[in-house]
């Protein structure tokens, strides 16, 4: 439920929103199933927006945070990173915004103003990690904690302005939330990081959505081959649908990965991106790639072991990099991407296989942990 108040402010009407009450699946403790609780939702604050959050996908991020990657005091928190919504108040000094508005949460920032943001160089910014706004969210008379500042999993969410894009009024919310992590950090990993070139080679370790939005980046920039690498061989037809040309099991062979695409490609491929998040996979795509140019990016998330390579990979003339949100400015990415859907120039429909509702977010926790799903889509409040 919505209470608001009016005031009178220097001359003009304006709203002040008043804390919500709503439905949020909770995540109490590591390795333990979500719990369907009662939130409040505090109003937004100076710089903020509280946003009705309509739809979100389930990523692995979010399981990485609650089997992984984290200690009791990342808990308890609100996961969920992937959503879209509608802006339902503003707080003090939002300009940008409007109730109504069409949005999606970013977990990465853009303030235009850092050193960072106004560098072409990188999509980090310097005030999104200082912000780290306090959780307005409370439940049972605790602090419950934000979730890469975003929190989807929740009908009701409050995020800092600079983390938020408004986005064309015709996107359907239930499709374009899941340019919130996973398509625009596979498709951008391959367009704006590796940079892939027409007429190349490329390999895609990993055929998830993020490997499968960057199978897609890779043939809209033009790699004539495609290589789709996956231990899950149910997944190579759904990657010919996002332009994959060949596929490659590693289980099916008894030497190295990278010797077999060696032999595939006279060498090695020019372009590897590697999208599963494991630290001997990534020495793999780094090895499957040419030498003199070849670039390997790093796109699967993982901080629990070290990598390593041999220094000679590198002096051979290989490139090894990283990409974080598919190297996309955030607030001006993300509606550019949204563009290009409804455009048909970038696929999303295809991603979905699973359709559920926010009380079912444990199954489709379940569904991504086994590996039986690209992406789940949870219908968080009505539109």
């Amino acid at each position: 439920m919505r209470i608001q108040c009016v005031l009178i402010t220097e001359g003009r009407f304006s709203l002040q929103a008043n804390t919500i009450k709503c439905k949020a699946a909770v995540a109490w403790e590591p390795n333990k199933p979500l719990v369907i609780e009662e939130i409040e939702v505090a109003p937004p604050e100076a710089n903020e927006v509280r946003i009705k959050i309509v739809a979100t996908g389930v990523c692995h991020t979010d399981l990485y945070h609650l089997f992984e990657g984290m200690h009791k005091e990342g808990f308890p928190v609100v996961l969920g990173h992937e959503g879209a919504g509608i802006v339902e108040s503003i707080g003090p000094g939002v300009t940008e915004f409007q109730p109504g508005d069409k949005v999606i949460p970013l977990f990465i920032s853009q303030c235009g103003e850092c050193r960072f943001c106004k560098s072409p160089k990188t999509n980090q910014c310097e005030k999104g990690w200082l912000k780290c706004s306090e959780s307005r969210f409370t439940c049972r008379g605790q602090k419950v904690l934000q979730f890469m500042g975003t929190s989807t999993f929740s009908e009701y969410t409050v995020v800092n302005e600079m983390a938020v894009a408004k986005i064309d009024p015709m996107a359907p919310l239930d499709k374009v939330c899941l340019l919130g992590c996973g398509i625009c950090t596979g498709y951008g990993a391959a367009v704006n990081t590796a940079k892939v070139e027409p007429g190349s080679t490329c390999a895609v370790f990993g055929l998830g959505a993020v490997g499968l939005a960057a199978v897609m980046g890779c043939k809209a920039a033009g790699a004539k081959k495609i290589i789709a690498v996956d231990i899950n061989p149910e997944k190579f037809e759904k990657g010919k649908v996002f332009g994959a040309t060949d596929f490659v099991n590693p289980k099916d062979h008894d030497k190295p990965i990278s010797q077999v695409l060696s032999e595939m490609t006279n060498g090695g491929v020019d372009f590897s991106l590697e999208c599963v998040g494991n630290v001997a996979v990534m020495r793999s795509a780094l090895e499957s790639c040419v030498k003199g140019w070849g670039v390997s990016v790093l796109v699967g998330w993982t901080d629990l072991h070290d990598f390593a390579a041999r220094p000679i990979q590198l002096i051979a003339g290989r490139t090894w990099k990283g990409s974080l949100f598919g190297g996309f400015k955030s607030k001006d990415g993300v509606p550019q991407m949204v563009k290009a859907y409804l455009n048909k120039t970038v696929k999303i429909d295809e991603f979905i296989t699973h359709k559920m509702a926010l009380d079912q977010v444990n199954d489709a926790i379940e569904l991504m942990k086994h590996g039986k799903c690209i992406r789940t889509v949870l219908k968080v409040s009505p539109q």
